[in-house]
């Protein structure tokens, strides 16, 4: 059985306005990883994945390492049970 996972992680720093969420939504649906992405009025965005708990690490490493993480202060995440509540990777606004 594959293991999979849910993911709750809000980033902070200069996260709005510098294609953040269209990026995340391409590197999920790339993986293959469910789940949303959402600007917060903090100012902060907010991403909620699930999915294989390998590819959830590869999302999430991808975000952290990759050119988004230039505008990247920091990061809370928070580990849960996978819900299977999505059925795709999708901007909510």
């Amino acid at each position: 059985m594959v293991d999979k996972v849910r993911v709750h992680a809000i980033y902070g720093g200069r996260v709005q306005g510098v294609g953040f969420r269209f990026t995340a939504q391409r590197y999920a649906n790339e993986i293959g990883v469910t789940g949303y992405v959402k600007n917060l009025w903090s100012s902060q965005v907010e991403i909620v994945v699930e999915g294989e708990k390998e590819k959830v690490k590869t999302f999430l490493a991808k975000i952290r390492g990759g050119p988004l993480s230039h505008y990247i202060d920091d990061v809370e995440t928070h580990y849960s049970e996978y819900t299977d509540q999505f059925r795709d990777f999708h901007i909510r606004f």
